[in-house]
């Protein structure tokens, strides 16, 4: 059974809000894949996946890396972004 991206945000979601790399990491896939029913969304996956790496995930580094290379500059940037707003709360 496919779970939904509501059900699978809700189980992840606290967790990457506490730093857990592996849930920052699967919380980016679903936006990177169009799975679980979630939008593709670069900018969102390459979020998660770059706060999993300041993290020391090394599966998430390389899921980041290929994900940026079908992302333009200026969605990188906005990601980078993203993170620099999300990390000083969390």
């Amino acid at each position: 059974m496919v779970r939904s991206l509501k059900a699978y945000t809700d189980d992840y979601l606290p967790l990457a809000e506490a730093s857990e790399n592996i849930a920052q990491m699967q919380l980016g896939l679903p936006y990177s894949t169009g799975q679980k029913g979630a939008p593709l969304n670069f900018v969102t996956a390459h979020k998660w996946l770059n706060l999993a790496v300041l993290r020391g995930n090394d599966e998430a580094r390389y899921l980041r890396k290929e994900l940026a290379g079908v992302m333009s500059r200026e969605e990188i940037a906005q990601a980078q972004r993203m993170v620099r707003e999300w990390v000083p709360s969390h």
